[in-house]
């Protein structure tokens, strides 16, 4: 596998007292602040209170047909009424007119780091010199995910867990802009990471503790990497369990079908890095063609996928589709429009085109190769939707280049329409499957009375043509209205640099 897409992207301690479980809701989702720091409300374009968005297309996140003209309610944190455009509005309300736009849920992102990978000295011919480092993204990443209409993230992978933790608190405080965190622990990684950053995991024991511990300091998710050994996965995963946290993997040591024997409960990258069928393939040992071989020998109604498939919907194993990050894969890749070109530092911007030549430079083999991987990995995502599996999605903004924070997360929607989802379906899988994963899709994912008033106000009719999901106006955060273009400006040749 290629460097671009390698970068993408026991119980309890002897002795120890039982841990209590963690409340996912209490945890993803506190209380909003009284009050909003001063380093947040200039990006405030509507302030909290009782508010009116009339004659508005409300598509939902249930994956239904839109409702037209529609006015929704929303009274402090929380959706009160979604009634009839033509309606009285009731007095008290500020009205903002809907006319001509769209309103879906807040986006639910599912792979969504807050780092950045920097190759360092990285040529045109792709060499660079190591170590591999991985700079925090802590003030810029926040603020984008909040601009693309990400009300909600899960960071699935941390190299500063305690500035993740740290940042999260500050989110929640209102002393910064940003969506909802779900903090993952520092990456499962085994012996050879490719990252310097990274704790390579001795065995078991090192695993559980490793759990135990970052769970006490509040992280809500872990994520397993590609060297761990079966024996650390299972270990992590009964630990991370027995505290009511789930386990998710970029694996490649371990096969899809052994985690799923391990009882993990999401895999990371669709089918992209499963590697059951790579030529020596030697088991705790991630194999040469990190699962490119196994996908490009896995057509979506061949008796491999099927009983892959089966297996992951009877044990409830969820799969993260990130597409963004694979797709240069693609035939029509597309490069970066300038609005988001401009938000990267210089040096990253260079990065990006470093890497966009040499893919596009590569051979005609090669690149129908490529085309193979991308139909393969489209069509085994729709095979495990229409066998009842569980779809999430991300974008993996990561050093490539090619994906940007909250950008990434609306091209993850627009992808899934190219592999062939619906529009409607495609935003479901962007909110609301991502909301039932995390177990607090009775407050977010969706628009009905009663859910927290997480919503994205755009332009157009994404359920037509999904690329109006990029077309934002507003964004609705616990009842807030933030301006999107303002938070963008704030960022403007900053991404990749902090």
């Amino acid at each position: 596998m290629r460097i671009m897409v390698l970068l993408v992207g026991a119980g309890l301690l002897a002795g120890a007292a039982p841990a209590q479980k963690i409340d996912m809701a209490t945890r993803l989702l506190p209380a909003p602040p009284a009050t909003l720091g001063a380093t947040v409300k200039p990006f405030v374009k509507q302030g909290p209170g009782r508010i009116a968005i009339t004659h508005v297309r409300v598509i939902d996140g249930t994956g239904a047909a839109p409702n037209e003209d529609r006015t929704v309610l929303i009274d402090g944190t929380r959706i009160t009424a979604v009634q009839a455009g033509g309606d009285l509005v009731p007095t008290g309300y500020a009205v903002i007119d809907g006319s001509g736009k769209s309103i879906i849920p807040g986006i639910v992102g599912m792979h969504n780091h807050l780092f950045y990978i920097a190759l360092p000295g990285l040529d045109a011919t792709g060499r660079f010199a190591p170590p591999v480092l991985v700079p925090q993204m802590t003030f810029s990443a926040p603020r984008l995910y909040l601009a693309g209409g990400v009300t909600t993230i899960r960071t699935t992978g941390s190299v500063e867990p305690y500035a993740d933790l740290n940042l999260k608190a500050q989110i929640d405080a209102g002393a910064l802009p940003g969506p909802h965190v779900d903090v993952t622990g520092p990456y499962l990684e085994g012996a050879g990471s490719p990252f310097i950053q990274m704790h390579p995991l001795k065995d078991a024991a090192d695993a559980t503790q490793t759990i135990n511990y970052w769970a006490d300091r509040g992280v809500t998710s872990f994520k397993a990497y590609i060297n761990i050994s079966r024996a650390a996965l299972k270990a992590a995963i009964d630990a991370a369990h027995a505290r009511g946290i789930k386990v998710t993997g970029h694996l490649c040591s371990v096969s899809y079908p052994e985690a799923v024997g391990l009882g993990i409960d999401d895999f990371e990258h669709g089918f992209w890095v499963n590697t059951q069928n790579d030529p020596g393939k030697t088991p705790d040992q991630c194999s040469k063609d990190q699962g490119e071989a196994t996908l490009a020998g896995m057509a979506a109604d061949s008796a491999d996928a099927r009983a892959l498939i089966k297996l992951l919907v009877d044990h409830k194993v969820a799969v993260t589709s990130t597409l963004p990050v694979f797709e240069t894969y693609a035939p029509g890749y597309r490069t970066l429009p300038p609005r988001q070109l401009e938000l990267l530092l210089p040096e990253a911007r260079a990065d990006y085109f470093y890497n966009l030549t040499l893919q596009k430079s590569r051979s005609a083999a090669g690149k129908a190769v490529d085309a193979k991987l991308w139909a393969n990995a489209l069509a085994l995502e729709r095979a495990f939707v229409a066998a009842g599996g569980l779809l999430i999605a991300g974008p993996d903004p990561t050093g490539a280049g090619n994906v940007l924070p909250g950008f990434g997360d609306q091209r993850a929607i627009e992808l899934l329409v190219e592999a062939g989802f619906s529009p409607v379906e495609a935003i479901r899988i962007g909110t609301l499957n991502g909301a039932t994963y995390l177990g607090v899709a009775d407050r977010i994912g969706s628009i009905a009375p009663g859910k927290n008033a997480d919503l994205v106000l755009v332009d157009g009719n994404p359920a037509t043509r999904i690329a109006d999901i990029e077309k934002v106006v507003i964004v609705f955060k616990d009842g807030i209205g933030y301006d999107s273009a303002a938070l963008l400006e704030s960022v403007k040749g900053r991404y990749g640099q902090y």
